[in-house]
């Protein structure tokens, strides 16, 4: 196994050869145009509930709310991913998000807002999203050459953490002279502008089961029976009754394969522990912003800007880092993460604040981009949507209970006692990283 991912993973990056790829840079694009919205979204949202509310609760409430979908949504997600052409079914999430966003700046633009208004558009969004990011981590695998993937996972990186860098320049602005209605405006606009990029990806129609050509003994008889029975529109019941059957025996299949590989499984964990702490670390940093720092929204801008530069200044890096040094550092960054959280709420001076979330978004981005080529590197393309929607219903438990836990514990105790607990997640997933880095060696 070490020899095959060495082979896959070179050394360097042919940031050339990436970049050929048409399809890519459409994707390229469609990340960074997303992320702009949804970054300023995220932190425009946060900030309008904080301010209305006084409740970091109720901040914590909103991930909450955002991830919810997360615990149901990818068990049929991920074989929805691996049985139909994933451009078309990203381009079918961005436009549905689209719409309820959009619909939702129109009710804050007339003056109607309420705060379950905020919430709906969040499950809403949040539904999509639970099975978009499997989505398009797996149609990366598609794009680009198996030699370059770790280039790719850290061009997509930078891609979105350009896009929240922007975002985050510019959402406290924004926000000072729109509001919240010209925030959620601009978000509903960039899902369209991300979903004709993903259309322009390529033409036709491309099924992941293509690849089963060359790998027939890589999936049952039962789902090909039931595909080709659904293809004939013969006998509509037992071709409904061949569908269920075959869902379960792609979800079947799927476990099997992840309880048969201790890599991916340790892994997923790791890279979970990680998503899970940056998306429920959004409640302190808020809290942070307000309460510690007292900048208003602009400070909270500065804080995602920061976090934004760090993550394109990492992903630059995990793109060229020898392949002998990758696990080692993805290691070391989940343990540089969980120092830094501990330090953080010690923090009295915003340059200092932001100074740390440049840190933190390098951290992230560096562990990421490892997790994700390495990933890349040994699921076969086939499994690839049910492997991500495994990582993601486990990262999606995370981020509900660290999000709804840190909102209490800081709400009852102090900030303090929020950040101690999210290092000690950070604590935890720096050992599966190390326990990672030793079996895959």
């Amino acid at each position: 196994m070490a020899s095959t991912l060495t082979t896959a993973a070179p050394p360097r990056t042919d940031w050339s050869l990436i970049w050929a790829q048409r399809g890519f840079r459409y994707f390229f694009f469609a990340m960074f145009i997303s992320l702009f919205g949804s970054g300023m979204n995220f932190a425009g949202v946060s900030w309008y509930i904080l301010a209305a509310t006084h409740s970091t609760v109720k901040v914590s409430w909103q991930v909450i709310v955002a991830m919810a979908p997360g615990l149901v949504v990818p068990f049929i997600g991920g074989v929805l991913i691996d049985r139909f052409d994933r451009r078309y079914l990203g381009v079918i999430l961005d436009f549905v998000r689209g719409v309820a966003v959009l619909g939702t700046a129109y009710i804050a633009w007339h003056g109607h807002l309420a705060l379950w208004h905020l919430y709906a558009v969040t499950l809403v969004t949040g539904m999509g999203s639970a099975m978009y990011w499997s989505n398009v981590n797996s149609l990366v695998q598609e794009v680009i050459p198996e030699s370059q993937f770790t280039g790719a996972n850290a061009a997509v990186l930078i891609g979105v953490q350009t896009g929240m860098l922007f975002a985050g320049a510019f959402v406290g602005f924004i926000y000072d002279r729109a509001g919240i209605a010209g925030i959620l405006g601009i978000d509903g606009l960039t899902y369209f502008v991300s979903a004709w990029c993903l259309f322009q990806m390529r033409r036709g129609y491309v099924s992941p089961r293509e690849h089963l050509a060359k790998y027939p003994h890589e999936y049952s008889e039962t789902t090909e029976a039931t595909a080709i029975a659904l293809e004939t529109g013969e006998i509509p019941e037992v071709a409904e009754a061949g569908l269920s059957l075959s869902v379960y025996s792609d979800l079947k299949e799927g476990f099997a394969y992840l309880k048969e590989q201790p890599i991916v499984r340790v892994l997923g964990i790791t890279h979970s522990i990680l998503m899970g702490g940056i998306v429920s670390a959004n409640v302190l940093i808020v809290a942070l912003a307000s309460d510690v720092l007292h900048k208003g929204a602009r400070g909270l801008g500065y804080l995602e800007a920061g976090w934004g530069l760090g993550a394109v200044l990492g992903g630059l890096l995990a793109s060229q880092l020898p392949q002998r040094w990758r696990l080692t550092l993805y290691g070391l960054s989940l343990a540089g993460l969980a120092i830094g959280h501990v330090l953080m709420p010690l923090i009295a001076f915003l340059a200092a604040a932001v100074f740390f979330q440049v840190l933190f978004g390098f951290f992230r981005a560096l562990s990421g981009v490892v997790a994700q080529a390495t990933l890349m590197s040994i699921v076969p393309r086939h499994f690839m949507g049910r492997t991500q929607s495994a990582i993601a219903i486990l990262t999606t438990i995370l981020q509900i209970l660290m999000s709804f836990a840190l909102g209490w514990v800081s709400q009852q105790f102090s900030l303090v006692t929020g950040f101690s607990l999210l290092a000690l997640m950070y604590v935890v997933g720096t050992l599966s990283a190390f326990r990672a880095r030793q079996l895959l060696r």
